[in-house]
């Protein structure tokens, strides 16, 4: 059964779908013309709302069994926020790197693109081998 912090921030991440149901109206204009964009804003766009909503629900999904991970103080904390650390920054490095009029290319901001993946990774070896490591325990 996951843990108070563990359902707590379940509840705050069923809360930030939504907003990833409002980026996927904007998006929805963007396709339709209805909001200026260039291909790069566009590819950039879509890859945003759909890393957004992929690992907000893997971040539920990890949340809903870490508890059975063979993992106490800072590893387990990785192992809770790696995923969705990652749910944040790495939209905000695919959205904030194309702001602007006509970008030709990403700005500097597509590194939060790179430190969510690193946190997405670490989470995840955390995750998983915490988890493989309870499985082995309990047999």
């Amino acid at each position: 059964m996951p843990s108070a912090p563990d359902l707590i921030l379940i509840g705050v991440l069923l809360l930030a779908l939504v907003t990833v149901e409002s980026g996927g109206y904007f998006l929805t204009r963007v396709v339709r013309g209805l909001a200026p964009a260039n291909r790069l804003q566009t590819n950039f766009f879509r890859a945003g709302h759909a890393h957004a909503a992929v690992l907000l629900v893997l971040s539920m999904v990890i949340l809903s069994v870490v508890s059975y991970a063979a993992l106490d103080g800072f590893w387990l904390w990785l192992a809770r926020l790696g995923a969705p650390i990652a749910a944040i920054l790495m939209p905000a490095g695919f959205f904030l790197s194309v702001l602007g009029r006509e970008p030709e290319k990403p700005n500097r901001l597509i590194a939060l693109l790179w430190i969510g993946a690193a946190s997405l990774t670490a989470g995840l070896i955390a995750a998983g081998v915490g988890l493989i490591a309870g499985g082995v325990a309990a047999l």
